[in-house]
């Protein structure tokens, strides 16, 4: 039987950065369900489809067989059966994938490849609604949360290391907004489930947290 983590939280929370960590360490698959949902949005471009055409999208959608592995230590997202890695991060795709995944059936189906991903291996997943929805049955359930100012400031550092000009209080703003709407959403609310751990990362460093929860994986593969 897989070993199976599900790690749920609000935006800025750190739940990426995190699972990909986690999972280097304990050699375990590192799901990016944002990356699947972008090879979704790049099968109905490339069949000339328009993202806002629901019933052609959820036709192509219906068949699609998208699955993630890992090849010379990278990881590979695969579109009925072809590595699509390279062309996932095009805006064009980003915004073709904000318009699909507001489609139930969309995500039924998302929901559906990630659960027999699961099934078949160990791995590590993160997003709003793990815990709740796609991983019920995980033997490890971790809601990553900080407090909306903390995570504020994280991002605010991330930009300006960049070297992009932002304003602290808009992206407070911005975050608190995206927190309303995750846990008042009609499918699939951001909510913790109950057999989940809670960690609250707001007086932690990445550091630590990884650490909590790889200890946490450890206790739980025991």
């Amino acid at each position: 039987m897989s070993f199976n983590v599900a790690v749920d939280g609000p935006a800025g929370a750190g739940k990426s950065t995190i699972a990909k960590a986690v999972a280097k360490q304990l050699n375990l698959i590192y799901v990016d369900t944002g990356a699947m949902y972008r090879a979704m949005a790049l099968l109905v471009l490339r069949n000339n489809i328009d993202p806002s055409d629901t019933d052609a999208v959820i036709e192509k959608c219906c068949s699609a067989d998208i699955s993630i592995c890992y090849q010379d230590g990278e990881q590979v997202v695969m579109l009925n059966g072809d590595n699509v890695n390279p062309y996932l991060r095009t805006e064009e795709v980003g915004n073709a994938t904000s318009v699909i995944s507001t489609i139930p059936k969309v995500r039924e189906k998302m929901v559906e490849l990630q659960q027999n991903l699961a099934a078949s291996s160990d791995c590590i997943m993160d997003g709003r609604d793990i815990g709740t929805c796609v991983l019920p049955n995980a033997q490890l359930k971790v809601y990553l949360t900080a407090d909306s100012a903390v995570r504020a400031k994280r991002r605010y550092d991330e930009l300006a290391a960049k070297g992009q000009v932002c304003d602290l209080q808009k992206i407070q703003a911005d975050i608190e907004e995206r927190d309303y709407r995750d846990m008042h959403r009609e499918t699939s609310p951001l909510r913790q489930a109950e057999d989940a751990v809670l960690v609250d990362t707001s007086l932690m460093t990445v550091e630590e947290v990884i650490h909590r929860l790889v200890q946490l994986c450890l206790e739980r593969q025991n």
